[in-house]
């Protein structure tokens, strides 16, 4: 399945709008939420049908057999994580256990197994024309990259799609690394800030370690318009296809409150997202 990414290097660039506004103009039937620690494309994609859930098993974590412990101490004196207490017997915190099982290996009355742990859900939006997937992180778990790959298998093995656009996870952690993977074309939405500027040329060395085809674009221009023309100034030294340019628009935050995309409305943004959805297509599509 082709696929097209639309990364950002920070939180609250407009990221996700945009991905909402893609798929509600392309009218691909398959599309992803991979930014599984706060997943938020499904409140401008209103989906009809009730959710298919699975729940997902990230790495094992430590339980400690209360009937088995002797409470002699060496598993909270060598847990590197400070996970076990002792004040109402030997007991584990699932959210500081880092699964590494030393305490298992230490403990000399076989008390401590390790169990899997629960660390999210894989949900599953599904009906006749399209196939929505996405994923929750439970609090305080890790494995958010495994579960992201989680996310696009379920996406691949559920739809029979040609291509599908994927809303990746801000940052360059393990979330968009994983996300990256098998990508074809990716859209950066830039920020015009200096903040903005050095999380994008971040994102960019990532991306490139994966070969796509890099489209850029920068939102909310009109609030730093200096900032806007160094980034399309970077676009050009660095060989980067510029999409164009969005404007600050308060119908944004109105399309976001009412749960609809912003091209559903007649703005300025809208007609920018446009100009941007096409430029990018025809970079896709090639």
């Amino acid at each position: 399945m082709k696929q097209l990414l639309v990364l950002s290097g920070k939180g609250g660039t407009g990221k996700t709008t945009i991905t909402g506004a893609f798929v509600r103009l392309s009218q691909i039937g398959a599309f992803a939420d991979c930014d599984v620690d706060a997943p938020n494309l499904h409140l401008i994609l209103e989906q009809k049908n009730d959710p298919q859930t699975k729940d997902y098993f990230g790495m094992d974590k430590a339980a400690i057999d209360q009937e088995i412990c002797i409470e002699c101490g060496i598993c909270k004196e060598y847990c590197h994580f400070h996970a076990i207490d002792n004040t109402q017997g030997y007991q584990v915190d699932p959210y500081a256990c880092e699964g590494c099982s030393l305490c298992k290996e230490l403990c000399p009355v076989n008390a401590i197994s390790m169990v899997p742990y629960k660390a999210g859900d894989l949900i599953l939006h599904k009906n006749e024309d399209q196939t929505f997937s996405t994923a929750l992180l439970k609090m305080g778990s890790g494995n958010s990259g495994l579960l992201v790959t989680e996310v696009k298998k379920q996406l691949f093995t559920n739809s029979h799609e040609e291509r599908c656009i994927i809303d990746g996870s801000p940052g360059i952690g393990c979330p968009v690394i994983a996300s990256l993977s098998g990508v074809d074309t990716v859209l950066l939405v830039a920020e015009p800030s200096l903040s903005g500027i050095s999380d994008m040329e971040r994102i960019v060395s990532t991306a490139r370690g994966f070969h796509p085809k890099i489209v850029l674009c920068v939102n909310k221009w009109d609030t730093n318009p200096e900032m806007t023309r160094k980034i399309e100034e970077y676009a050009i030294e660095n060989s980067i296809a510029f999409a164009g340019r969005i404007p600050y628009d308060n119908h944004v935050v109105q399309a976001v409150n009412q749960g609809v995309s912003i091209v559903d409305f007649d703005c300025a943004a809208a007609d920018a997202v446009k100009e941007v959805y096409r430029t990018t297509m025809d970079h896709f599509n090639e």
